[in-house]
């Protein structure tokens, strides 16, 4: 037993490792609702008997211990464990230790199993992803509608709706065979992709990331790329979380404070994920099938990663593949970051122009990017004026503190007076 703070030992444990003892817990009751009560007593058994006893060595495997035993207790007492031996039997084997002979198909790690199974297609897709992105992400009600861009009511009846679909469906709760999974990928790709987005920019808290999230996504893509070697958007997805992952160092000064794209030093790019990202985006091209919106978004990432400063990215080819993205997969976050694009490759005249004509949306609207893209447009025209008032508006529609302060930062640094309207 170690010396550490018990309770906030506890707590940060829990913070890292809630969706792996959910994972735990369901693979073996088989029951959403039922695996985040076993999770949430193995918390409060820390908290009781940390502070007596010490912190042990090992905390989170004592967690998972604990999480297992609560299972098993339940089960004996379930009115039909004597039927329920021989697989209990199995499951807690399984759970155990690992069979060095065992089937290579098989999901070997608990959080992707239980990406799979929660994305059941018992369920509807939406409801899949919240419930998902809530149990593996550890992401709030309040972040799931942030990313859907939808009411926080909305997310939170889907996430109920998903969890009585679920035990509904409970006969079906079994790992799913290949064929399953090839059904399932395209929601299993969306939740990874999303729980890899609430880390790379949080959406609330005082952190502008949280490596953490993004480090387990991309743990989770690898897994994937093992288990589906060859689809190009297995592929895709992972190119693009190494290539963006690769630039987490740089997105922060040593004060801490955020640091936009042109500002990093890309000497503390990760070049060694980097290259991973090009391998990927090699092998998917490799494979003749038609690009997918995972493989197009990690070929402008592509030429990010492959631009030694800013001034030699190749703005013309990122125009070009979200000219691309937006026929594959149209959204109003792919039209908001296409105007970027065009504002880069053509002048900020025609990306304000474009930007002016996605506003109606009510989406984007509301949306802070939407504002600070149209922040950044207008100071690149010389009009700080209007640009200073997006930037002020952006911050406050954010819930992200360092976020914040980088709005509030370039809204201070405009200068005062406007310039001669020009296109540059």
């Amino acid at each position: 037993m170690s010396g550490r703070d018990p309770r906030a030992a506890a707590e940060a444990v829990w913070r890292l490792e809630a969706p792996k003892l959910i994972a735990a817990g369901l693979r073996m009751v088989r029951d959403v609702n039922l695996a985040e009560d076993l999770a949430q007593d193995a918390l409060v058994a820390a908290l009781e008997q940390w502070p007596r006893d010490g912190v042990p060595v090992n905390p989170a495997a004592w967690m998972t211990a604990v999480v297992k035993r609560r299972a098993v207790d339940h089960i004996r007492r379930n009115e039909r464990f004597r039927q329920r031996q021989p697989e209990l039997a199995r499951t807690a084997a399984e759970s155990m230790e690992l069979d060095p002979d065992h089937d290579v198909e098989r999901i070997d790690d608990d959080l992707l199993r239980l990406v799979f199974i929660a994305c059941h297609p018992a369920i509807s897709q939406q409801s899949r992803v919240a419930l998902t992105l809530r149990l593996l992400g550890g992401l709030t009600t309040t972040e799931i509608a942030h990313a859907f861009l939808v009411p926080e009511a909305t997310v939170a009846q889907r996430i109920v709706r998903a969890k009585t679909d679920l035990r509904h469906a409970n006969a079906a709760l079994d790992e799913p065979g290949p064929e399953q999974r090839l059904e399932r990928l395209d929601a299993v790709l969306e939740v990874i992709y999303l729980i890899f987005n609430e880390g790379y920019t949080a959406t609330a808290g005082a952190d502008w990331s949280r490596p953490v999230l993004c480090n387990e996504a991309l743990r989770l893509g690898r897994l994937l790329r093992g288990l589906i070697p060859e689809d190009p958007e297995v592929l895709g997805l992972l190119a693009l979380m190494e290539f963006q992952s690769s630039r987490l160092a740089a997105r922060h000064a040593s004060d801490g404070t955020a640091v936009l794209l042109d500002d990093q030093d890309r000497s503390r790019w990760d070049h060694d994920r980097i290259r991973r990202g090009l391998a990927a985006i090699a092998a998917a091209e490799a494979t003749g099938e038609p690009m997918g919106p995972y493989l197009l978004q990690a070929q402008i990432a592509a030429c990010h990663a492959r631009a030694r400063t800013p001034v030699q990215t190749d703005w013309s080819k990122v125009t070009f593949w979200y000219d691309l993205l937006a026929q594959v997969a149209p959204s109003p976050i792919v039209q908001l970051n296409r105007a970027v694009s065009v504002g880069r490759s053509h002048g900020p005249h025609a990306g304000l122009a474009l930007l002016d004509t996605i506003n109606a949306d009510p989406k984007i609207g509301g949306l802070h990017l939407y504002h600070a893209v149209r922040g950044d447009l207008l100071a690149r025209l010389g009009r700080h004026g209007e640009a200073r008032a997006e930037f002020t508006h952006a911050a406050s529609l954010t819930g992200n503190e360092s976020e914040q302060a980088l709005l509030r930062r370039r809204a201070a640094d405009l200068p005062e007076t406007d310039m001669p309207r020009q296109d540059f």
